[in-house]
């Protein structure tokens, strides 16, 4: 999520690859094992897909912040539900690109990840290079084909626009607008959300930016320029924007997820913040994270069970108790199953957007791969 973290601190990653698990792969009489099973119906059902689970008494997850969509409450609900499977959750504040890294460094490996929380464009290039397993959760039919991979690999879960946070308490007039941060009045106190090289939210503010500068989702070097732009005028800050320096006013204006706007004007009610959400009306863009299990994950019943779990009303609610736009909200409002207070409370957003392509997505990130230092320095 948050791209503080780097590959180091996910450690030795030249150290021996501890042991395969048993039951990564298919048995002698080739009935599904967990590390192959594409539904739970290969395992035998939920029950069985449980007792699996259990038995492996273990699931790693990485980069999932207490405070980004509601993780925190998501992870105490998993572990009330399965208190025989103890959830290891590492590294809280790594970016989508240090989940791939420690995928690939920690192959074989009990400390691997099992399950990942990834910017699309990351869930896109990691099912390319062959490193998620094919998994159709049990609401997979409800899924809109728009946002999963055919084969299983990735897919949707939660979703927000790009917003402009600001404490009103430090700043007189907040911004409302992309266009809006160029004046003079904001210098010294423009950040994004991590590196969009590596984060995903940052990925999306530059991308919404390139929408306010006339560029469009095959053309995000606009949005580029824009923050070129801000950083020569100093208003933009190469800080990482986090809850903590909210607080402590270093990054009084922050470029980041609404869900996560939005959250921290609850956050930071009593502490001196008087935290503001919009959604700059000249670069709307919404985007989704995804879910995918490795393809080497040490609990592939563990991973498998976390999915059937995020993608439970139960989950899906969850995330949005967190401001988050979960992708089986459609279904569940119309079913019946929805958490009616906490839409009421999702950020206001006019109009429904559209979603780059995978293509799209491609060149924006291979764009910014190759220009977004040049432009900052």
């Amino acid at each position: 999520m948050l791209s503080a973290a780097v590959l180091t601190t996910l450690g030795a990653c030249g150290a021996a690859p501890d042991p395969k698990p048993a039951g990564a792969t298919g048995d002698a009489k080739g009935k599904a094992q967990p590390g192959t099973a594409t539904s739970v119906a290969d395992l035998g059902g939920m029950d069985a897909l449980v007792a699996a689970a259990e038995k492996e008494g273990t699931l790693n997850v990485i980069a999932l912040p207490p405070d980004w969509a509601n993780y925190g409450e998501m992870l105490k609900a998993f572990q009330a539900k399965y208190p025989k499977i103890k959830v290891g959750s590492e590294n809280p504040d790594a970016s989508s690109s240090d989940e791939i890294a420690a995928v690939k460094a920690r192959k074989g490996q009990k400390r691997a990840p099992d399950v990942l929380d990834l910017g699309i464009a990351f869930a896109r290039s990691g099912a390319a290079e062959n490193l998620f397993a094919p998994y159709k959760v049990t609401a997979w039919d409800k899924i809109p084909a728009s946002q999963k991979d055919v084969d299983g690999r990735w897919y949707n879960d939660y979703g927000g626009y790009v917003s402009i946070g600001c404490d009103a308490a430090r700043v007189p007039t907040c911004p409302q607008t992309f266009a809006d941060l160029l004046k003079p009045e904001y210098k010294g106190k423009v950040a994004l959300n991590g590196n969009p090289t590596k984060s995903g939210s940052a990925f999306g503010g530059v991308y919404a930016a390139a929408l306010a500068n006339k560029g469009s989702f095959t053309d995000i070097q606009p949005g580029i320029d824009f923050f070129g732009q801000l950083r020569k005028s100093g208003n933009f800050i190469p800080v990482e924007s986090t809850p903590a320096t909210v607080e402590k006013g270093e990054t009084p204006i922050s470029i980041d997820w609404d869900y996560l706007n939005a959250g921290y004007a609850e956050q930071f009610k009593g502490k001196g913040v008087d935290w503001k959400v919009s959604v700059p009306s000249d670069g709307v863009y919404a985007q989704y994270y995804s879910q995918a299990i490795n393809k080497d994950a040490p609990n592939p019943a563990a991973a498998r069970l976390w999915m059937e779990f995020l993608y439970s009303a139960e989950g899906q609610n969850i995330w949005l108790r967190g401001h988050a736009r979960p992708v089986l909200l459609p279904v569940m409002t119309q079913d019946g199953t929805v958490d009616k207070d906490a839409v009421t409370k999702l950020p206001q957003v006019q109009g429904t957007p559209s979603f780059p392509a995978s293509a799209e997505l491609d060149k924006a990130k291979a764009t910014l791969a190759e220009k977004w230092d040049k432009a900052l320095s």
